[in-house]
């Protein structure tokens, strides 16, 4: 049968036909018009101007008499053609003639329709359409769209039932159109080239014969995929002529998404900087997403919050920049005008800079955007939003740095757009986004109604839109933008998945080749005891042992290197670069050390490794650093890995986000990975490298495959919440903390009506705090248990209240009076842990060690690797119970770990084998959240899932037994469902592992957050173990006074300290009493504070210590810091840090004593540091 839909006969006329009579298109004769000489149709464009520019035209005809209309024709191809000028610039910006004379070659669409004339301008736009245009002899472009006779679309058509498709349409363009013509050049040509079949679309903006980089326009399938979706009755492309060539669209495009991006990089090797032009033109999800972003936004304004869900590789960044500078000028549907400032927030520094130059190329005009760099301050920020600045731009952390100075903000809307939503989206984070913009300033006369208005400063704001964007959208970051889909569940408002971004080539899929290891070893007890101690804590102890052996990491690194070096370097013509994952700082260290080790001994002079980690790390004696052991500094990291002198970066938790490298093609991974984390690590790999057909590759320690693919399910296509928090949650989480009987609720409404108090005299901050103690007193009369159990069930609901009271317009009064109240106490509830006193090098010998490939994963390119799960889900916060472990004997822990570790067991010991199937089924995390949201009769699925998990897992423990128990499900079930019901009933019950504690007998965390009292890094002189309040943020607070050489962090200054505190730097009445050698920060707060504002800058605070007695400690960068914190818990005297009151440093040193004792501290840390020197 012959081809009944011909490209040039029917295709071709059927596009044309429709342009004419439905969008209003002018058909031209190419051989009768068309100018190959300037791309233009020059009679329309004369037409063009005389109709729109009638004086400016007569002027100019009337001054250079019959050769004007050549004049104005060459001098717009001038114009156009210049070095440092393009046809996107001319379009928007005009030309200048002479003689004082602009002439403008368009009008686009005016915001409102106030402006008669403008409105009039708009509708004389002449839009028209060529077939078969020769751009030079004996080449020609099927159809060539015109604006105002200004050619500025080419499109090559091919039918798909002529046997060919966009692909051979790409062919021609690359191999048979020479793109120096005047219409295919870049810049001053064609803004957009299309190669078009029926069923798909790809675009080029930069034609360069076979180097021509064609990108897809398509709108995506059904399932998510590349392509486009089936439309009845018409062909799949038809949005391009309904909507693309549409005259509005065209003018939309022009205006607000086309412009040519500048970027200058320095060559390594010359040190030349180097300019790289691009026509940047939005792929299809791009226009997609904004344009029903702004629709919506016209109609709701301020009303909504918004999520998109783009994928890595959406060009998330441009899309960003596009939306801000489209918003910043939108108006409703009564033509007002919706924001007065537009704010992006940003995590990364970096973004700033590229979001700047995106927005400034868009759109020139002065002033339009403001950078919140590291010089501006609160007032700046402040400024720029009162003065209207259009444009702001602020990374997460100085937005809440600056927090308390710009409150207050009246009569003003805001669009607020996130970047990165999942990593800046935390409570408190978004609590300080909305808070700072909320514009409630109403008095109130009650207590009630001051915590409505707080309750709603919490929450959805009527004057801020918030639209936030995240390629991994965690549980959270749905509830709050999320829009309700069909289902009732919570869904980004717009998507552009991983399915679709690896399909068409944005992105690689990471998972196509993924190789598993797994570490075999065999433990003997060498110590003659047989002492009780907890089997968490020991196995924990001694699986870290494992992980940091010496003959394990050499292993480990063996396999590394040489799989590297002949399986990896030559890939992308011998820059391929590889990443491994350490599981924390010490490994991140010993691994290098042990990479160098290799090298040395090999004699590889090809491979050379880097390291990154934050602070520092002290392993067998010795301190280390990242800048310490790679001799750059840490700001240079990025810019050198990109050159050739390095080809392996260690990492432990650094560079696991945001980091992208195109050179990346290895991933070596000894660290457990799950959820986003596990999606946000592996991505680090799925950069394109252009002109490089990179394949990736993944060499995994920890990880089996098919965790790694269920990580990555919910986004692979778009990710929708099962269910939303609700109030029940809350309330059975309030309902458990009020069975504790401690608080007593007439204290809770005294405490809030003191609270709530305008101006609160100390008498009422007095009486706050007894009623608080009154509640702490009877917790500390519980038991251990009991009391772990109210501060975890404290903890969960002061969360999800929070989160609740955010994302919804819950509101409870009563409820919020105890979040209140539990807010503080919960702060104050100091929970004391057990220690663990084990040494594992003493108890424990190791043998055997030994790394097996356990798993090789090869998939096909073009073969889909994940199947789509979009749905997440909470799992449901319940009340904890927490039940202390129960004692094993050491040797019986042995012999389980041994059983974990694949060593082959006699026959007899089949029911030791059952019962570690049951100990896994124990702390399997999957499990338990099973358990804790499904009835016994649906928990079946789940369990012997798990099982067959377990089994596979350990079947070298026992292959005879576990080969049973996987062939045969009927015996499996008599066996092991015996377990079925204990295991229900304990996972139902208890949500966590019992008390977690840290090497070196360090204290339980019993906030499930990094805590405070990191014991054991610090010294007395007496040997005892000493911290600080706020420790944690110890390495990452830098000095902003480098004064001494040796203190570059508060850690450092610490250290210092201690050694340099002495009993004449102590407050007179403490002198007395002062033991340097045990006791060393007593009475030494005032002048310690000043050292440390000094040095690091924040603010000074007091507040009264019970028994009497002032108390001196510093805030910096919103954390509370307390050098001198050790002196009150060595006696457990308890230190609240709020209540507080700033004072200035001039305060801390009026008294002449205390000012003496500051300069001989200060000469005393200065005869430290130089003595270390």
């Amino acid at each position: 049968m012959d081809n009944f839909f011909k490209e040039r006969n029917d295709y071709q006329r059927y596009i044309i036909d429709y342009l004419v009579k439905k969008n209003k298109f002018i058909e031209r004769d190419s051989k009768k018009y068309y100018n190959p000489i300037y791309a233009m149709d020059t009679e329309l464009l004369l037409q063009f101007l005389e109709d729109t520019q009638p004086d400016k035209i007569k002027n100019i005809r009337e001054i250079y008499g019959d050769d004007a209309d050549n004049l104005i024709i060459k001098r717009i191809n001038n114009e156009i053609t210049k070095k440092n000028s393009s046809l996107i610039s001319r379009l928007k910006n005009g030309i200048y003639f002479d003689n004082n004379i602009s002439l403008d070659l368009m009008y686009d669409k005016p915001a409102t329709t106030f402006n008669e004339e403008l409105n009039e301008l708009y509708k004389k736009n002449i839009f028209s359409v060529m077939e078969e245009v020769y751009h030079k002899e004996d080449e020609r472009i099927d159809l060539v769209i015109f604006l105002n006779g200004i050619a500025v679309i080419t499109i090559e058509l091919k039918s798909n039932q002529s046997g060919q498709n966009f692909e051979n349409a790409i062919e021609q363009y690359k191999n048979e159109r020479d793109c120096n013509t005047r219409l295919l050049s870049f810049k001053s040509g064609a803004l957009v080239n299309f190669a078009m079949d029926t069923k798909e679309v790809y675009m080029c903006t930069k034609l360069n014969g076979k180097s021509s980089y064609f990108l897809p326009f398509n709108k995506g399938t059904e399932d998510g995929g590349k392509g486009n979706p089936h439309v009845e009755n018409k062909l799949n492309v038809c949005y391009m002529w309904e909507d693309i060539l549409t005259k509005d669209t065209i003018l939309y495009l022009i205006k607000n998404f086309i412009f040519v991006e500048v970027e200058k990089k320095e060559d390594p090797v010359t040190g030349i900087l180097k300019t790289k032009e691009s026509v940047i033109f939005p792929r299809y999800h791009q226009l997609d997403a904004i344009r029903k972003l702004v629709d919506d936004i016209r109609i709701n304004k301020t009303a909504k919050n918004y999520l998109i869900e783009h994928s890595a590789g959406s060009g998330k960044t441009k899309t960003i920049a596009w939306l801000a500078h489209r918003l910043q000028s939108l108006h409703d549907l009564k033509e007002k005008n919706i924001f007065d400032s537009v704010l992006i927030i940003t995590d990364r520094i970096v973004v700033d800079q590229q979001l700047q130059n995106a927005i400034t190329a868009i759109d020139h005009k002065q002033g339009l955007i403001k950078v919140m760099d590291e010089k501006c301050t609160s007032a700046d920020l402040a400024e720029a939003l009162k003065s209207n600045t259009k444009i702001i731009v602020s990374t997460i952390q100085k937005f809440r740095y600056i927090l308390d100075e710009t409150k207050n903000i009246l009569d003003k809307s805001f669009a607020i757009i996130i970047d990165e939503a999942h990593s800046s989206t935390s409570g408190k984070n978004m609590a300080a986004v909305t808070e700072v913009l909320s514009d409630e300033d109403e008095e109130n006369d009650s207590v009630e109604d001051l915590i409505l208005d707080e309750i709603a400063k919490q929450g959805k704001q009527k004057n801020i839109s918030m639209i936030a964007f995240t390629a991994t959208p965690k549980k959270q970051t749905l509830q709050l933008f999320g829009n309700m889909n069909a289902d009732g569940k919570p869904a980004p408002f717009h998507i552009y998945g991983m399915k679709q971004a690896i399909q068409e080539e944005f992105i690689l899929d990471v998972l196509t080749n993924y190789t598993t290891y797994k570490t075999y070893y065999e433990l003997t007890k060498k110590m003659e005891e047989n002492p009780d101690v907890f089997a968490s804590v020991v196995k924990k102890k001694i699986n870290r042992f494992v992980d940091m052996h010496p003959t394990n990491i050499g292993q480990k690194v063996e396999i590394i290197i040489e799989h590297f070096r002949n399986c990896i370097m030559r890939e992308l013509g011998g820059k391929a670069k590889a990443m491994v994952i350490t599981s924390s700082r010490e490994a991140a260290v010993r691994y290098r050390n042990e990479f160098e080790r290799y090298i040395n001994v090999h004699h590889y002079g090809d491979i050379k490794a880097l390291v990154a980690f934050s602070g520092k790390v002290t392993v067998d004696g010795q301190e280390y650093s990242e800048v310490g052991m790679n001799k750059i500094p840490e700001n240079a990291l990025r810019e050198e890995f990109d050159k050739d002198d390095y080809q392996v970066l260690l990492v432990a938790n650094k560079y696991q986000t945001g980091f992208d490298q195109p050179k990346l093609v290895a991933m070596y991974v000894d660290k457990k990975l799950s959820g986003i984390a596990a999606v946000q690590t592996l991505s680090r790999l799925n950069r394109i490298c252009p002109p490089f057909n990179k394949q990736t590759f993944i060499l995994d320690f920890k990880n089996s495959y098919e965790d790694i693919k269920r990580a990555f399910e919910p986004y692979y296509d778009g990710t929708i919440l099962a269910e939303s928090v609700n109030p029940e949650m809350v309330y059975d989480l309030i309902g458990k903390v009020d069975t504790y009987n401690f608080m007593d609720y007439t204290d809770v409404l005294a405490f809030n009506d003191y609270a709530y108090k305008e101006k609160k005299r100390i008498a009422d901050k007095v009486k706050m705090e007894s009623l608080i103690d009154k509640a702490l007193s009877k917790i500390k009369s519980r038991d251990l248990k009991e009391q772990v159990e109210i501060k975890k069930n404290i903890g969960s609901f002061n969360k999800f209240y929070r989160f609740l009271i955010q994302a919804t317009a819950f509101e409870d009064v009563d409820l919020h009076k105890k979040y209140n109240y539990l807010t503080v106490l919960y702060k104050e509830l100091d929970v004391k842990g057990i220690k663990v006193d084990f040494n594992v090098v003493k108890a424990v010998d190791i043998s055997g060690l030994e790394q097996k490939k356990t798993g090789e994963y090869i998939i096909p390119k073009g073969t889909q690797t994940v199947d789509a799960k979009p749905e997440i889900k909470y799992i449901n916060p319940r009340p904890v119970t927490v039940e202390m472990e129960q004692m094993k004997k050491l040797a019986e822990i042995i012999e389980e770990i041994n059983l974990e570790k694949g060593i082959n067991i006699d026959p007899k010991l089949a029911h030791s084998s059952l019962v570690q199937i049951k100990d896994i089924l124990m702390h399997n995390q999957e499990l338990k959240n099973s358990a804790m949201v499904n009835e016994y009769k649906d928990f079946n699925f789940a369990y012997y899932r798990s099982v067959d998990k377990a089994l596979e897992e350990g079947y070298d423990h026992n292959r005879e037994l576990y080969k049973l128990l996987l062939d045969d499900s009927d015996a499996k079930q008599r066996i092991l469902g015996i377990y079925m019901e204990e295991i229900y009933k304990s996972l139902n019950k208890v949500t966590e592992d019992i008390l977690k504690v840290a090497e070196d007998s360090e204290p339980y965390n019993l906030d499930n957050e990094v805590f405070a009292r990191n014991v054991g890094r610090f010294k007395t002189i007496s040997g005892r173990n000493i911290y600080y309040y706020g420790e944690e943020y110890g390495d990452e607070i830098k000095v902003i006074n480098n004064e001494y050489e040796k203190i570059k962090t508060l850690n450092d200054l610490f250290e210092v300290l201690l050694k340099a505190w002495e009993k004449n730097t102590a407050y007179p009445s403490s002198q007395a009493d002062y033991e340097k050698d045990n006791d060393p920060t007593y009475g030494q707060c005032a002048i310690t504070a000043t050292i440390v504002y000094d040095l690091f800058g924040g603010t000074i605070h007091k507040t009264r210590v019970n028994g009497g007695g002032t108390h001196y400690f510093n805030k910096i960068n919103g954390h509370y810091i307390d050098l001198t914190r050790d002196q009150f818990d060595l006696y457990d005297i308890n230190i609240k840090y709020e209540p507080n009151e700033t004072v200035d440093r001039e305060y801390c040193g009026k008294n002449a004593d205390t000012a003496k004792r500051f300069e001989i501290l200060k000469d005393n840390v200065k005869k430290v540091v130089d003595k270390e020197k």
